[in-house]
């Protein structure tokens, strides 16, 4: 845990803290712990929305169902 710490340039207790998952540690540390352990390439998989069918599913749910579109003849200002 201290080599890891060295590494991620952070303390042991706020190593501790990010084990425990506190939403308090910045995302810094996080990259940073990450990197100490050799998997920060995986930390682009997180906010990729190809792996967050539950994201995608909710920002379908918000698009507009219909969309319609008006003619020229019914622009403003046509007499």
């Amino acid at each position: 845990m201290a080599v890891v710490a060295e590494r991620a340039f952070t303390s042991r207790s706020t190593l501790q803290r990010v084990e425990a998952g506190d939403a308090t540690v910045g995302m810094g540390i996080y990259a940073a712990v990450l990197l100490a352990l050799g998997l920060l390439d995986g930390l682009s998989e997180v906010a990729d929305i190809g792996n967050d069918p539950v994201g995608q599913t909710l920002a379908s749910a918000e698009l507009p169902r219909r969309v319609r579109l008006k003619r020229a003849s019914e622009t403003p200002g046509d007499v």
